[in-house]
């Protein structure tokens, strides 16, 4: 008896302590709860005009549209797409551009960078999520800007090459400039 009573409370001991190392401000509903917070005070201070509007509230992702192109054009998984793009934070730093004199506007150019637009392909996630979202309810010639929570962008572990931290929400004006069915 004394042995199982032992066992019971080793167990029961492991288990606290297990979970009293969980962090509660790391879990991703957490993290989850503190982007859709930022993008609602950035939306609330920064309103968007705009012509079309995309939102999934339960993840905080967003798509407003600049120019509706009606263009009927959009990407498939393994299409070749063609985009410009501006990555910024929610305080509107440019951390990345496909624009030239943007990266010069904002200090971030690099001559060992070709800048125009970008070619990817859809749906293989050599992007991040977000983008790829975003871009997959768009048609050729649209523009829009879409926000997104860091589970779409970088994630818990950013990108410190690029100097994005670690669970941080961004924003991408995107323009969908061409898109080439199948793996062209």
């Amino acid at each position: 008896m004394k042995s199982r009573l032992s066992s019971l409370f080793l167990v029961l001991f492991a288990s606290v302590s297990l979970f009293a190392c969980i962090d509660e401000d790391s879990t991703y509903q957490s993290i989850l709860l503190r982007d859709i917070e930022a993008i609602d005070a950035y939306l609330a201070e920064n309103p968007i005009d705009g012509v079309k509007e995309y939102t999934d509230e339960n993840v905080g992702f967003h798509v407003i549209w600049q120019e509706v192109s009606g263009s009927g054009i959009t990407a498939a998984v393994g299409d070749t797409v063609s985009t410009n793009y501006i990555g910024k934070f929610l305080t509107d730093k440019v951390f990345d551009t496909s624009y030239e004199d943007v990266a010069k506007e904002n200090d971030i150019y690099s001559e060992s960078r070709a800048y125009g637009p970008i070619k990817f392909l859809q749906g293989y996630g050599s992007l991040i999520p977000g983008f790829e979202l975003g871009v997959s309810l768009m048609e050729v010639g649209d523009k829009a800007t879409i926000i997104m929570p860091s589970a779409y962008a970088y994630g818990t572990a950013g990108n410190p090459s690029g100097g994005i931290p670690s669970n941080t929400p961004v924003i991408f004006e995107i323009e969908f400039v061409d898109r080439k069915e199948g793996n062209q």
